[in-house]
């Protein structure tokens, strides 16, 4: 069975969806490769513009499967290797399908749906934006499982995200946060009705859509390399640099006609 269901919407949007129903979409070593391979397509195809990830049934994503036992063998190029080896390659697969999610060029929006714990919820932190419906659940819940809750990119992301004393305090912790508080922490863009999560992640989605190409991949690639700047005056550099380039795509000068004539812009492809 196919683990994750690729959609489009609006031919610009690309829904992505975990497909392990059964499982609260636990993570497989099936269903990593399909991830990566799915994002990896999504960067490729020019007409998608944004990416809206989210889960079947009644979870996002409830971290590794914990009830298969995975070994060497099950992930490619670990034939033959020891348990240690195999472990090790498993954390790396893993690790490349938060970075796939976090480094498309196109935005990426968690439409998240129920629990997102564990792995679960290191995709939704590697993801730009995220909604999240009532109901929903969060954990760094690695460290009950007697591992540190360093894992996945959760140690970079969510003292960026929220107030790092209180990410401090829900990885040392592990416990189960509702969406709640997760919208009170700053973590969520939205906090929904369960039956509107589709529609307000398509709403995100499509305001998006609406800006230029090269506008869109900018600002995202812009904002993650300058919340890292080592200084005002890089992150500047960076801002210059970006929009001196971005005068030579025409978009500005469609802007300018569009607004005297009244009208929409029509964005020039890259």
């Amino acid at each position: 069975m196919t683990q994750v269901v690729q959609q489009k919407i609006n031919n610009d949007i690309l829904e992505i969806k975990l497909n392990r129903p059964e499982v609260m979409n636990a993570i497989s070593p099936q269903m990593l490769d399909e991830l990566i391979d799915a994002f990896q397509q999504a960067q490729l195809d020019r007409s998608v513009r944004v990416i809206i990830v989210t889960g079947e049934g009644k979870g996002f994503c409830a971290g590794a499967d914990l009830t298969t036992q995975s070994g060497p063998g099950s992930i490619q190029g670990t034939e033959g290797m020891s348990q240690l080896g195999f472990v090790y390659k498993y954390q790396e697969r893993i690790a490349e399908a938060a970075l796939a999610i976090h480094e498309c060029d196109k935005p990426v929006i968690a439409a998240i749906n129920g629990a997102a714990v564990g792995g679960g919820l290191a995709f939704a932190l590697a993801c730009d934006l995220r909604v999240a419906a009532k109901g929903a659940k969060f954990g760094s819940v690695f460290i009950k499982t007697g591992l540190s809750s360093c894992d996945i990119g959760v140690s970079y992301f969510l003292p960026k995200l929220i107030n790092p004393t209180k990410a401090m305090e829900l990885m040392l912790t592990g416990r189960i946060f509702k969406a709640e508080e997760a919208d009170q922490l700053g973590l969520l863009n939205a906090l929904v009705e369960p039956e509107q999560l589709r529609e307000k992640a398509i709403e995100y989605a499509s305001a998006i859509a609406e800006n230029s190409e090269y506008g869109v991949w900018m600002t995202k690639k812009g904002f993650w390399n300058n919340i890292n700047a080592p200084s005002l005056r890089h992150a500047m550099e960076i801002e210059n640099r970006t929009q001196a380039l971005g005068y030579f795509t025409g978009c500005m000068e469609e802007m300018m006609a569009a607004f005297s004539e009244g009208r929409t812009p029509k964005w020039r492809p890259l």
